[in-house]
């Protein structure tokens, strides 16, 4: 009937793709840069870049392994604050500007995360996109 599967039970909550994350560590220092926290209803991308806005870093509850429904959630944004915080402490960084687009569930979460593994804030915005007036409405329909 069939090949049976067998599923094999983790001890903790960890998510697999958490220590593949931090194989890679940039080599250069930062003493400071930027957060930029995208937070859907989808998904949660963290990026971290240097004061002049180019990417150092950037993380995602999807890259994590997170599938489905539940990469929009405050626990996987979570997650991805804290893998973000801890390549940054490992680079060296001291204090952050953190900017936070989108209303998803992800945003307050992903910076706690950050916050907790040490390193200061020194500003936060948020940028959320809003249209002024949104798109041109559809002509009316001809019967």
């Amino acid at each position: 009937m069939g090949k049976k599967r067998i599923m094999k039970k983790s001890g903790g909550s960890d998510v697999s793709g958490t220590s593949r994350a931090l194989n890679r560590i940039p080599k250069r220092k930062l003493a400071s840069g930027r957060l930029n926290i995208m937070a859907t209803f989808n998904n949660t991308i963290v990026t971290l870049t240097d004061p002049k806005g180019n990417t150092v870093m950037a993380a995602s509850s999807g890259a994590l392994g997170f599938k489905g429904s539940r990469k929009s959630t405050p626990f996987a944004a979570a997650k991805v604050g804290e893998i973000i915080g801890e390549k940054a402490q490992q680079m060296g960084m001291k204090d952050a500007e953190v900017i936070i687009r989108g209303a998803g569930p992800g945003r307050e979460s992903a910076l706690r995360a950050f916050t907790g593994k040490g390193i200061g804030i020194a500003r936060i915005s948020d940028e959320t996109p809003i249209p002024h007036n949104g798109p041109k409405p559809k002509k009316p329909r001809r019967v």
